[in-house]
């Protein structure tokens, strides 16, 4: 049973992948008021994908705030509220004095990813949403790393690098969580 919910997450988790390859297709990640944005192609594929990451994690923690029944996952659900929505609104500022905007509602993807963790109660939703944070800051550090390396606006830049060792610290305390939770 608790591997069902497990796949039914990752199942979740990589539909929202392809909904979002498809989304970012059709379009435009960051937009100005006349159209244009200063920030290349690749500078808004990051910001799309780091501006819906990061209303996940403050979404999903706050379910996992009141829903968690493991004090340590709603400690961690509180950090990832405050410390992604600190994140969220630099993005902002940034990309916003580069003329553009970014999203500030879910993708399709993650709500239903959200969906998924709302139906679940006690335990399980405990270890799900940890499971889940798992794989979403691998994800994430691995993303980062290489916007560090790719990115074109120098503040996006210095953006990626200064959120990558906060997305390091999540990774690892989630880790931890989980595998604490596993040994119980």
């Amino acid at each position: 049973m608790k591997y069902l919910y497990g796949a039914a997450i990752a199942v979740g988790i990589m539909g929202s992948a392809a909904a979002y390859a498809q989304t970012a297709q059709t379009q435009p990640a960051v937009s100005s008021p006349n159209g244009a944005s200063r920030l290349s192609a690749s500078d808004q594929d990051f910001v799309q994908k780091a501006a819906a990451g990061g209303l996940f994690e403050v979404e999903a923690g706050k379910i996992a705030e009141k829903k968690a029944s493991n004090a340590q996952v709603r400690q961690f659900a509180a950090r990832m509220v405050r410390d992604h929505s600190e994140a969220d609104n630099k993005l902002k500022q940034i990309v916003s004095a580069d003329g553009g905007t970014v999203p500030n509602d879910l993708d399709p993807e993650h709500q239903q990813a959200l969906q998924q963790l709302t139906s679940q109660q006690g335990p399980d939703f405990d270890r799900n949403y940890m499971q889940t944070m798992v794989k979403d800051h691998d994800t994430d550090a691995q993303a980062f790393g290489r916007a560090v390396q790719s990115l074109d606006d120098p503040k996006l830049k210095t953006f990626a690098q200064q959120t990558l060792k906060v997305i390091d610290e999540h990774d690892k305390m989630a880790h931890q969580i989980t595998e604490k939770m596993a040994s119980r």
